[in-house]
């Protein structure tokens, strides 16, 4: 059960996400760092409460960081969509980084169906 999270997928892909995110926002200008270090804080999020998560005693504690990790990529979407109303980034991105988004929500949301029926 040790570090067992290096074994999920969705934990990989948030890592990739946060990478994504932490490129991007790397470009914004100085008057949105608060913008950008909120988001980068947020995707990180998702990938800490999976890891701690991970480690718990019981499949609903696990459930409970799993739903943290949920709010905290919803987090981040809105990030994103706000990035973009300030045409921050360009919608191609916006499209591209909603949609990983989202894949890691329904990853998200399926484990934690998963650990429910356990």
């Amino acid at each position: 059960k040790v570090f067992r999270f290096l074994k999920f997928k969705v934990y990989s892909d948030a890592k990739l996400f946060y990478r994504r995110i932490v490129i991007i926002t790397r470009k914004f200008p100085r008057e949105y760092w608060e913008l950008g270090d909120q988001m980068r804080r947020s995707s990180l999020s998702v990938i800490l409460n999976i890891a701690e998560g991970a480690g718990k005693d019981s499949d609903k504690e696990f459930n409970r960081y799993l739903n943290n990790s949920l709010g905290s990529i919803n987090e981040t979407a809105a990030g994103i969509d706000v990035s973009f109303d300030a045409r921050l980034i360009l919608e191609t991105q916006r499209n591209s980084l909603l949609e990983e988004a989202k894949d890691i929500a329904n990853q998200l949301g399926g484990f934690s169906k998963k650990l429910k029926s356990s």
